[in-house]
């Protein structure tokens, strides 16, 4: 595994954290709807904490579960109610929960090279039946779609530069990521290759009604647009009796 090491870390927490910030608080509308103002909330590549500390505000408890050890320390930084471990979310222990997230096209992502259709499937299996009897899983996921593209942002003291390209035969996007951090009063350059496998929302709308859930496909959490080709999907197991 590797990925958002300490410096893109940094600029990923710095200036990326809208969708988990936006996820985070649509989770909470929905669970309190629900009646649910507290329980356990699960939360796969959980990154720098930013959606864990809007659910710890919000009075429930929260584990996270995140490949970058870099992402894992700024998130126990930001949020120490919470506990925090570095893993894979390919073969994650989840305990019985209330709510399980995947905020930020977590699940597309290949930093496990294990990652594939058919884990994702075992893993959708494996929240159902960690989830409490109308616990819900909320996540997004990228699909085909996306023209390869440049682009940068930069912050009060970072740059990132993103080369995208997608291999449509196979389903793939490549991203090359350069990132300048200022440190000590000059600019740190560091280099990432993240690669994400590309799922199109009916496939894993499929996977996920397979795997027990109803669910429903969103472009947007609360007033956050998505972009074209990233979709929200908001799973709910049935409020029936829990299995043994």
């Amino acid at each position: 595994m590797a990925g958002y090491e300490e410096d893109l870390a940094y600029t990923h927490d710095a200036g990326f954290g809208a969708i988990a910030e936006a996820g985070a608080a649509e989770l909470v509308a929905l669970l309190r709807r629900r009646g649910r103002t507290s329980g356990l909330v699960v939360e796969l590549g959980s990154g720098s904490g930013i959606s864990s500390r809007v659910l710890v505000d919000a009075g429930y408890d929260v584990v996270g579960l995140d490949s970058s050890p870099a992402m894992v320390e700024l998130a126990r930084e930001r949020v120490p109610e919470a506990t925090f471990r570095v893993g894979s979310f390919v073969d994650a222990r989840l305990p019985r929960c209330m709510a399980v997230t995947a905020f930020g096209e977590v699940l597309n992502y290949v930093f496990d090279e294990r990652s594939s259709e058919r884990e994702l499937r075992a893993l959708f299996r494996r929240v159902h039946a960690a989830l409490e009897p109308g616990g819900l899983f909320v996540c997004d996921l990228v699909g085909p779609g996306r023209r390869s593209v440049r682009s940068w942002a930069q912050g009060e003291d970072w740059v990132v530069v993103v080369e995208a390209e997608e291999d449509r035969r196979h389903r793939l996007l490549t991203r090359r990521i350069v990132n300048f951090r200022e440190v000590d009063g000059a600019y740190r350059r560091s280099e990432e290759v993240h690669r994400q496998l590309l799922y199109p929302a009916a496939t894993v709308a499929g996977l996920l009604r397979r795997a027990g859930f109803r669910v429903r496909v969103r472009r947007s959490y609360g007033s956050l647009r998505l972009r074209p080709e990233l979709r929200a999907f908001i799973a709910s197991r049935a409020a029936g009796r829990a299995r043994g």
